[in-house]
């Protein structure tokens, strides 16, 4: 019974889910040339089957030069991309989930390794844009964009929204975090810029604030809009967007107020307060702040967290005891749990939590990675 609330149904505009288990987008890098393949929609249609509710796909590219750093991550444009992702939207109603793609656009970034450090090799930054170049905190390696790149960026995401809704999908995420185009907005290390797209807390927000805007008008008003959100960064894992509720309300409510439907709190352990004085999680305050519905996601099911199990195949992610994940839900903190690597190690991870059968749970290790079994 401990576990029960994790299995109750979930609704939120064109959301209807069977139970609050989602699928955390990873990106695989298995799409050759960008596009999704029957190898792709076989693995989530196999964690469907498995008994998760929404899969939120690994990042996939907004119609927008420079939006890419990886040529064999999905693209969301495209004749043949777009085939490909109506057949993986087939596949997963078909196993019984709901699913949302993950729009994307990584701005000025090093390419990270499996291990998330950052690649010394020479990397090819011509054709991005940021908002005031920077590539890392205090490396500035190119002008910021213009007030036409930014709206053009803008239009884009609308254009993808636009396409998931077209293709079938259930909803859209938009990924606003992890130092990527979104959140190099919205944190000020990336965003040094003084015009209206910078400055303080409602400067930094409005990128963020318009683009969802140009989707919610993309999509209407029965289409579900999540937006992933972090305070660290792969430039910096100690990173901060907001001090207090206080700053991260300046951040949330703009954004609640332009169309977010859910918010997705990215940490790289749930179990972890955010701020001092209340053990609520990132999530938790996403929610009392906004009212909205939030999704909390790090490290669930698993007693390690990702970097430590980046490149060694001798570091397992062993399976950690559920029953802090079971209270913090039951007492609302949050609406949804999005489980990452445990799903790669074990499919029917969402059955096996559902029915008790813990000792049936399989450790992550890196190998896994190999494969989309």
């Amino acid at each position: 019974m401990r576990n029960q609330s994790l299995f109750q149904p979930f609704e939120n505009r064109s959301l209807s889910l069977p139970n609050r288990i989602a699928m955390a987008p990873m990106t695989r890098t298995f799409s050759v040339g960008g596009v999704p393949g029957p190898d792709v929609a076989a693995y989530y249609r196999r964690r469907a089957e498995g008994g998760v509710g929404l899969i939120i796909t690994e990042g996939t590219w907004i119609p927008h030069p420079g939006a890419s750093n990886e040529e064999n991550a999905p693209r969301f444009y495209g004749e043949d991309a777009l085939a490909g992702w109506a057949e993986v939207v087939r596949e997963v109603h078909a196993g019984g989930a709901r699913i949302v793609p993950q729009l994307w656009h990584v701005g000025l970034t090093h390419r990270p390794k499996a291990s998330n450090v950052y690649d010394d090799v020479e990397e090819d930054f011509s054709g991005r844009v940021s908002p005031s170049g920077y590539v890392a905190v205090g490396d500035k390696i190119a002008e910021g964009m213009s007030n036409d790149d930014a709206e053009a960026v803008i239009e884009a995401y609308a254009t993808a929204a636009a396409t998931a809704r077209k293709l079938g999908f259930d909803g859209v995420e938009i990924h606003g975090a992890h130092g990527y185009m979104v959140d190099q907005f919205l944190w000020h290390e990336t965003n040094r810029r003084t015009d209206r797209w910078g400055g303080d807390i409602a400067g930094r927000v409005r990128f963020a604030v318009e683009m969802t805007r140009a989707c919610r008008a993309a999509v209407g008003p029965d289409f579900s809009i999540i937006l992933r959100f972090s305070q660290w960064k792969l430039q910096d894992y100690g990173a901060r967007l907001a001090h207090s509720p206080q700053e991260l309300e300046q951040f949330l409510l703009p954004l609640a107020d332009a169309g977010v439907d859910i918010f997705h709190a990215s940490q790289r352990r749930f179990w972890e307060p955010e701020f001092d004085g209340s053990d609520l999680n990132l999530a938790g305050w996403a929610k009392k702040i906004t009212g909205k519905a939030s999704i909390t996601v790090g490290s669930v099911g698993l007693d390690r967290e990702l970097l430590e199990t980046g490149v060694d195949p001798s570091v397992v992610a062993g399976v950690a005891n559920l029953d802090r994940l079971f209270e913090m839900h039951a007492r609302g903190d949050f609406d949804l749990v999005a489980v990452g690597r445990a799903l790669i190690a074990e499919p029917d991870w969402p059955v096996k939590v559902r029915d008790g059968r813990y000792d049936e749970l399989h450790p992550f290790d890196v190998g896994l990675l190999a494969t989309l079994a």
